[in-house]
């Protein structure tokens, strides 16, 4: 692999890399082999489905399946080379940058698939905007060591430029003219060409992937991203098992560069969502009872769109949480300036005091319900649905968050101003399993 960089660089430093793709003519479907980022997918069922869905699923690598830590990562890493082996997965013969689009109905984004140079987060280049769990860090980085391989791209996202023809509005009207010069332009120029694969998944999004060889192409994206620098939207903790594997391996070398996708949001806006918690010791009664008169608390006995839609006014106005598990919502909002000066700590900007995230885990998991914030007490969920049915099943509650706006987020990100971990979700996510990065090749 090439890994000739560009040393002097300040900015995002991108190299081609021989791109790792299922042969479409040895699986089933693509669909049927991809997969959402391994921390999305969390439920036992949905596991099972995905790996039900082709014997060559791409969860078989991200989420191996056996006793042990180091039985699941000795799984992935042969399988890995079992399919490799046998033609299943195999490398692109010349390296390349990848243009990526996702599409469903009005919603299109594209964005640049490449191995990027890893720098800490001091140096300015690419911004994280959230804590990690050591726990997760390590479990990913032995999965790595296991593997040798970036097997899901991360999330990135950057502030081109506007220029004439752009699409700015995230939505699927028509692209550019790709006359222009950049990388808006070498993406708009490639989506004109046929495809190298083509599918849609099961969540109704369709995929295409081109590859950009040219040298002169590759060469010009790299003078455009060497400008600007990056926010991770969604792989925190991926980034962080990157850096972690960089200082285990001689430089310079592969273990230098990280599998990511970079998006433009000035022409391609992302959704921001948020990550709820389910907390499995904790009955919604106690949950309630313990708030006293710290919050106000509203029981709202309609269906969860409605509940939801609640909890957007809530949050227009201050913090605002939704619990469930007991059959019914509850909107917990307008917490007592008392409980808020007196637990939310001091000397961060006000953005970060005043988050929803920051006062849940500061006021109320820390000092009201005193809950740790590890895994047996508390579990991450993307899905607004399969948190709340997981608590009315496990008799735990459901915290339902409202999602934090993008631009607050990148603005305590240039402060290096960190969220509590799991705060947001960026999307469309990439799917898994379309591209992966071999460090053999």
């Amino acid at each position: 692999m090439n890994t000739a960089g560009h040393t002097d660089i300040h900015g995002l430093d991108l190299i081609p890399f021989r791109g790792v793709r299922y042969d479409s003519e040895r699986v089933g479907s693509l669909a049927a082999v991809t997969s959402p980022p391994y921390d999305v997918v969390v439920r036992p069922d949905g596991l099972l489905e995905l790996e039900s869905s082709d014997p060559h699923n791409i969860v078989r690598l991200i989420l191996p399946q056996a006793t042990t830590p180091a039985a699941r990562n000795r799984q992935a890493a042969d399988t890995l080379h079992d399919w490799l082996s046998e033609g299943i997965l195999a490398p692109d013969p010349i390296p390349g940058l990848y243009v990526y689009e996702q599409r469903d109905g009005d919603i299109l984004q594209r964005g640049i698939i490449s191995a990027l140079r890893l720098s800490a987060p001091d140096e300015g280049v690419v911004l994280p905007h959230e804590d990690v769990m050591p726990h997760v860090v390590e479990d990913r980085a032995a999965l790595m060591r296991a593997t040798a391989a970036n097997l899901e791209p991360l999330l990135l996202t950057y502030r081109g430029e506007d220029a004439p023809g752009a699409t700015t509005s995230g939505s699927a009207g028509g692209p550019g003219t790709g006359t222009g010069t950049g990388t808006a332009a070498v993406i708009e120029r490639a989506a004109q060409h046929k495809p190298l694969l083509s599918t849609t998944t099961e969540d109704g999004f369709s995929h295409r992937l081109w590859a950009v060889t040219d040298p002169a192409e590759i060469a010009e994206i790299q003078s455009d991203l060497a400008r600007h620098q990056a926010l991770i939207a969604d792989g925190h903790h991926r980034w962080a098992t990157y850096l972690r594997l960089r200082a285990e391996h001689t430089s310079p070398g592969p273990w230098d560069f990280g599998l990511v996708l970079l998006v433009d949001t000035c022409r391609y806006p992302l959704r921001v969502r948020a990550i709820h918690r389910y907390l499995h010791r904790l009955p919604v009664a106690e949950a309630l009872s313990a708030l006293g008169d710290s919050f106000r608390v509203r029981t709202l006995r309609c269906p969860l769109p409605e509940a939801r839609a609640a909890l957007a006014d809530a949050a227009s106005e201050g913090n605002a949480f939704l619990l469930a598990g007991d059959g019914s919502y509850h909107l917990v909002d307008r917490p007592s300036p008392d409980i808020l000066a007196r637990t939310v700590p001091l000397g961060r900007p006000e953005a970060w005091r005043t988050l929803d995230a920051t006062v849940l885990h500061a006021t109320l998991l820390d000092h009201i319900w005193r809950i740790p914030d590890n895994p047996e007490h508390i579990a991450y969920i993307h899905h607004t649905e399969a948190t709340v049915e997981k608590a009315e099943r496990e008799g735990g509650t459901a915290v339902l968050m409202h999602p934090v706006r993008e631009e607050v987020v990148r603005d305590l990100a240039r402060q290096g101003v960190t969220m509590p971990r799991k705060s947001t979700s960026f999307g469309p996510k990439p799917a898994t399993g379309l591209v992966l990065r071999d460090l053999a090749f």
